[in-house]
């Protein structure tokens, strides 16, 4: 898929997967993907955790508390170390985010699906150190966000987005 294409077609699928599983070699490209993403001062603080063990799976759903993760087929964690690197400021959130971005679109344009889930395991430290435990996590490391990967059981849809012109501009804010 072109990539104006992944970026246009991509949505945030929470809904159930066919029990297809993703190939290794899909999950190595998707991974590939986020490591290529920018980093603040290439300080690389964000790591990726691939997962397609059925047991690794089922912890993970879970941790999550959703039963309807244990048929995932892949899924991929970001894990993050905030370290300084320019005058004492972290760019690890960018850097993340960059590599989830990566991967979104990558997993777009390879025809699966997926959601970025980071905020029901960043508000929850027992969460975190569930997940840190199941994936070997050395101290000083975050889990950060999940994403599940897998063909959709049902078709998904993209969200609405605002017009263009009420987001984007030229030379000016609201020009």
């Amino acid at each position: 898929m072109d990539l104006f294409d992944a970026i246009k077609e991509r949505y945030s699928f929470r809904g159930e997967f066919k029990k297809d599983p993703v190939p290794r070699a899909d999950l190595q490209k998707i991974l590939e993907a986020g490591l290529a993403a920018p980093s603040g001062c290439n300080a690389q603080t964000a790591y990726l955790v691939g997962i397609d063990d059925p047991v690794i799976i089922k912890g993970t759903a879970e941790i999550m508390g959703k039963k309807s993760m244990a048929e995932v087929p892949a899924g991929i964690f970001v894990i993050t170390h905030a370290i300084p690197v320019y005058k004492d400021m972290c760019f690890n959130i960018q850097d993340y985010s960059a590599a989830i971005e990566n991967i979104l679109l990558a997993v777009s344009a390879l025809g699966y699906a997926t959601c970025w889930y980071e905020g029901v395991i960043t508000s929850d430290r027992e969460k975190q150190a569930a997940f840190s435990k199941l994936l070997d996590v050395p101290s000083g490391f975050e889990v950060v966000a999940y994403l599940p990967i897998g063909v959709p059981a049902a078709p998904g849809r993209r969200a609405a987005h605002q017009p263009f012109g009420e987001r984007a501009f030229y030379n000016g804010f609201g020009k």
